[in-house]
């Protein structure tokens, strides 16, 4: 009879502790917080995608055409060269030496 009485008062306890409003407030918050934390997941996911694709639609041609571009003036240099030429600046000098 004690260890009935016992567990109806203990759930007596976590009843009160649960209806408080300490926990209804750590509930809200934490409803709060998780919404807020699947709008910013989606947003960043939305940001994440616009980055990629104008990444690919736009910075990916422009790599290729510079290292298409190096690639050639890097055989012209070579094909002077062989010719005997007098070797040609590079049209974008790097820092100065």
């Amino acid at each position: 009879m004690t260890s009935r009485g016992s567990k109806s008062s203990s759930d007596g306890v976590l009843s009160r502790i649960s209806n408080s409003s300490l926990a209804k407030k750590g509930k809200a918050a934490a409803s709060d917080a998780s919404y807020v934390t699947k709008r910013l997941l989606k947003s960043t996911g939305k940001a994440a995608w616009i980055v990629a694709t104008t990444f690919i639609v736009l910075g990916l041609p422009l790599i290729i055409e510079m290292e298409r571009e190096a690639q050639f003036n890097e055989l012209e240099l070579q094909q002077n060269s062989l010719l005997g030429a007098p070797p040609v600046p590079p049209a974008f000098p790097g820092p100065p030496k």
